[in-house]
């Protein structure tokens, strides 16, 4: 087949609207892969290779391809807390995981069941631990080289289903830095704009791929004219990708992703990442998660969060005092929420990830088109009729 040869489609997660469907290409999804296992992981033919994913997810795709370097693969399919919160750190140990792939939403959750991986487990070959789907904060960073191995190496990454692949990732050959990811992929012309499309260092910004790279979507099924294509990646700035992520390049050359640029907060002008607010509200151990909008408030906008406890607590003035506190103590009195709300559940994507977008469309009584993408989008329901909030 042509190297440019239609090799799937894959939906995105819904996050920010209808699901795109996106055709991958055979011949730059596998150079991509490729090039990532072998160099940014160091996947090695004696490797045993697992990632906790769905199939409707795309980290399944770069799970299968760990084939093309020979290497096993490990696939799991069910909760990774039944029948007990350890159940996927026994897979290491039972199968020789050597590189072991998750979300940074179970090391959290990992942590917080009070698991400590090194106590019960061997862990003999685990080299490698890889966190993707939301940015790892600087707890679970912690928490991995506390209690899994000292001697590993911590790989956060992020790209997206976009392009099957990476934009930032890990390095064997650099340090980890607590809370950050360690490098730009390799032939990637990764960078972070400016509202005035300048690079910038050290300051938020707008994650931009300034080049092609091989695995660019062929286009979108049914868009015979690009033209869904070309709005979704191009339209802010001509022939430069912009991926839709909010980050900032470090003084390491490592990044930090803050969010999804269309769930930036905004308030008094200032423009907050809601993985700021995340970060903070992580460390609260009566908090499960999270979620944090953005609400239209006279003639401003509030920084509302909504909060999920472990069962059995309320939340009351004195929890409400310790999360403001907390998000105080180590961001800006802007990022301090004007509410907070107990709720029972958080909408997600079926990939995982947070619906702020749809919590945001409830809470301002707008409709939102994209509840067949939405793992529970009964949910919702606990977000109706919140429009006022109280003041």
């Amino acid at each position: 087949m042509p190297f440019a040869h239609p090799l799937y489609i894959l939906y995105s997660s819904g996050t920010t609207g209808v699901p795109k469907c996106i055709v991958h290409s055979a011949g730059g999804t596998l150079l991509q892969h490729l090039k990532e296992h072998r160099l940014h992981v160091d996947l090695k033919p004696d490797d045993t290779l697992f990632y906790f994913t769905t199939c409707g997810w795309m980290m399944w795709n770069w799970l299968a391809s760990g084939l093309a370097s020979g290497a096993t693969l490990v696939l799991y399919d069910g909760s990774p807390f039944h029948p007990a919160p350890e159940v996927l750190i026994d897979l290491i140990d039972a199968e020789g995981i050597s590189i072991f792939g998750t979300s940074a939403k179970y090391l959290s959750a990992l942590e917080k069941a009070g698991v400590a991986p090194r106590a019960g487990h061997r862990l003999d070959r685990l080299h490698t631990v890889l966190s993707t789907g939301s940015p790892l904060s600087h707890e679970s960073f912690r928490y991995v080289y506390r209690d899994f191995k000292d001697d590993l190496c911590l790989a956060s990454i992020s790209g997206g289903t976009d392009i099957v692949s990476c934009f930032v990732l890990g390095n064997p050959c650099l340090p980890v830095w607590e809370g950050e990811i360690q490098c730009r992929g390799l032939g990637m012309a990764v960078d972070i704009w400016n509202d005035a499309g300048a690079p910038v260092v050290g300051e938020k910004g707008e994650l931009v791929c300034a080049q092609p790279f091989p695995s660019c979507p062929i286009g979108f099924w049914n868009d015979p004219d690009d033209r869904k294509f070309t709005e979704a990646y191009f339209s802010r700035w001509p022939g430069i990708w912009a991926q839709g992520d909010y980050g900032e390049i470090t003084p390491h050359g490592g990044l930090v992703i803050h969010g999804r640029s269309d769930a930036v907060l905004n308030p008094g002008g200032v423009r907050i990442g809601t993985a700021e607010i995340y970060r903070q509200v992580e460390k609260i151990p009566a908090v499960l998660e999270s979620v944090c909008i953005g609400q239209d408030w006279d003639d401003d906008v509030r920084v509302v969060l909504f909060v999920v406890l472990r069962p059995g607590l309320a939340l009351d003035d004195a929890l409400r005092d310790q999360i403001r506190a907390t998000i105080r103590a180590n961001t800006t009195p802007r990022h301090v929420p004007a509410r907070i709300v107990q709720v029972a559940d958080i909408p997600r994507t079926r990939s995982g990830k947070i619906a702020e977008l749809a919590v945001r469309q409830i809470v301002h009584d707008l409709p939102v088109k994209n509840t067949e993408a939405l793992a529970n989008p009964e949910a919702l329901d606990l977000y109706r009729g919140l429009s006022a909030l109280g003041s």
